[in-house]
Order: structure tokens, then sequence, then C-alpha cells
């Protein structure tokens, strides 16, 4: 019986690991600078739960994510970094959270 009950509580941690899935992604992310737009980009972006990194390309203005897609998706992700005046992705932050950013940090032409 106690094997029995061993095999079940494995077959289900198995079940669930296999449910998990990371993902991996890159979208577009509004930024001028490594000093301060990257810490705030990608502190914002792995405050989500389910992210398990972002790491931002000043140069090429990609951020790119890994995530656990059964605790988020790329959607909130870009909501969050949208949130502290980045745009992101297809989101596209507010022009009163965007005027808060310091002036070095002002993309938008």
């Amino acid at each position: 019986m106690k094997k029995m009950i061993l095999t079940m509580v494995a077959a289900l941690a198995v079940s669930v690991a296999v449910q998990a899935k990371t993902v991996k992604t890159t979208f577009k992310v509004g930024g001028n600078c490594t000093e301060m737009c990257k810490p705030r980009i990608e502190k914002a972006a792995k405050q989500v739960p389910g992210v398990v990194s972002a790491k931002w390309n000043q140069k090429t203005q990609q951020l790119a994510l890994v995530y656990d897609n059964t605790k988020t998706n790329s959607k909130k992700v870009q909501k969050a970094i949208a949130a502290t005046g980045h745009d992101a992705g297809n989101i596209k932050a507010s022009d009163a959270t965007y005027a808060k950013l310091p002036g070095c940090c002002q993309y938008r032409k």
C-alpha cells in the first residue's frame, strides 16, 4: 500500500511538471539607456509572477523574456512594463506615466 501511494505521488508530480511550459519570446520595449531604463524595464518584468528571466537590449530595443505559461503571459508582462512608462510590445504607456520618466529616458519624438 505504501509503494502504491508513493507511486501515485510520483506520477502526480510528473504530471504537474509536464503541464508547466517555459516559453521564450521577444518584443520591443522603448528606452534609451542601460543606466536607468534597463534596470527599470527588467525589474518590472521580473516582478510578474512566473517570469523566469528578462533581459533588455538597448541597441535592438528588444526584451528577451522567459516565463512559465501556467503562471503568466507576455501581455501581462507588457502591461507591467508599460505601467513604468515604457511602451512594450503592443501596449503603449500612458502619456502621464511616460512623462514621469527622467528626461534622459524619454524616447518618444
